[in-house]
Parts: structure tokens; C-alpha cells; sequence
């Protein structure tokens, strides 16, 4: 844990940049880097009876961290999902998680 959602944008450069997602996360979160996970949601946004181009979503399930940490996290995930993506609109919603409601296989955090 920290787990991502990615959405509205293909899963090849998700997959060909993975490393360097995580690695730079890492850096920022200060945690090991095998807790992230990363899942490509495949999307198609609808407008007006058509399939359209949307928006980039990256969604994180995250223990809370400072202001600071999640001001930092945004930017970085947003500059880097922006330059693997053409520059595309990005949105960062946090989801903050606690302990009580995290259960790995039968043991609560």
C-alpha cells in the first residue's frame, strides 16, 4: 500500500514508465517500494451519444500523510503522468485509508 488507479489514458506508457513512477514515489512517501501497487483501469468516457477523448484520473489509496507529503505527491504524480501522456489533463484524488479498515490477508494495520 499505497495503491494507484490510473484512468483515461492508455496502459502502455503506464507499464513502460512503471519504474520510474514508483521509484520517484518512493522517494516522496519514504516507504518500500513493493507496497505500491498500480492498476490500469481501461475507460471510455461518453458525451452527446459518443465515445470521447476524457480526462486522466489517478486515484490513491493511501494511509494519510502531511499536507506536505500530499502536496508533493500530487505535483509529482501529476507532472508525470502530463509528460507520459501528452500533456493531458490530470486529476489526483487521494483516498485516505485507515488502519482499522485495511485487513491483509486476516491482519488489520
Amino acid at each position: 500500500m499505497p495503491h494507484l488507479k490510473i484512468r483515461g489514458m492508455a496502459k502502455e506508457p503506464i507499464i513502460k514508465n512503471s519504474k520510474e513512477l514508483i521509484d520517484g514515489l518512493t522517494n516522496i512517501v519514504k516507504c518500500d517500494r513493493t507496497w505500491f501497487t498500480i492498476e490500469h483501469i481501461e475507460t471510455e468516457y461518453i458525451f452527446d451519444g459518443k465515445i470521447i477523448d476524457g480526462y486522466t484520473f489517478v486515484e490513491l489509496f493511501w494511509f494519510e500523510r502531511t499536507p506536505e507529503v500530499k502536496k508533493e505527491v500530487a505535483n509529482f504524480i501529476t507532472k508525470f503522468i502530463k509528460n507520459i501522456n501528452g500533456n493531458k489533463d490530470c486529476c489526483v484524488i487521494f483516498f485516505p485509508m485507515k488502519g482499522e479498515n485495511y485487513c491483509d490477508n486476516g491482519e488489520f494495520f
